[in-house]
């Protein structure tokens, strides 16, 4: 997996968000997922994920704990079962890419699963981008776009990053195109 750069006006695309329980980033106890086709959210899915150690340091930030997930399926269970939803789009999503693109990898290297094959794009970026926000957190831009969320909720944070795409899509279809005039030639009299 590699981050990218991909259109944001792209046909279709996956945003994702990971929980993790711990600093390990093959700690994954949640996934938002939605798909979206032709600027529109066709699908969202959300796991609750067990992993690998029973120890949570940030249930205080996302609110999950062992128990809630004791009963849960592991990566290697959830992820051949949900990872239909990547089928053809063009890139994932993700609101600081690096992170969500680690866990990814490192979930799937511990299960024993390839990775997907799509590049990663980083709403934080395009957002900084866009709309020249110097603050660019998520509830940042989701303030900024009147985006409703509910933070570390791993659903609500894959929608707001869908719909900071699609926002930033919209803003790119909305610029004018520049023409730039030929130069007339200076005479050489």
């Amino acid at each position: 997996m590699k981050t990218s750069h991909p259109r944001p006006e792209a046909t279709s695309f996956v945003a994702i968000d990971f929980e993790t329980a711990d600093r390990g980033f093959d700690s994954a106890c949640a996934v938002g997922l939605v798909r979206v086709e032709r600027g529109q959210i066709v699908e969202r899915v959300h796991e609750l994920i067990r992993p690998p150690r029973p120890a949570f340091e940030w249930t205080h930030i996302h609110g999950i704990t062992w128990a809630d997930v004791a009963e849960k399926g592991a990566f290697a269970e959830v992820w051949p079962r949900i990872a239909g939803i990547l089928d053809g789009v063009e890139f994932l999503a993700a609101h600081n890419a690096r992170f969500d693109e680690r866990v990814l990898a490192e979930c799937c290297a511990a299960a024993r699963l390839s990775p997907p094959p799509q590049p990663f794009l980083c709403t934080v970026t395009l957002a900084r981008k866009t709309w020249r926000l110097r603050r660019a957190n998520l509830p940042t831009v989701c303030a900024h776009l009147g985006i409703a969320l509910r933070h570390h909720e791993a659903l609500s944070d894959a929608e707001a990053c869908a719909r900071i795409m699609i926002a930033a899509a919209t803003v790119e279809n909305a610029r004018p195109q520049t023409v730039r005039k030929a130069r007339t030639p200076r005479s050489p009299l």
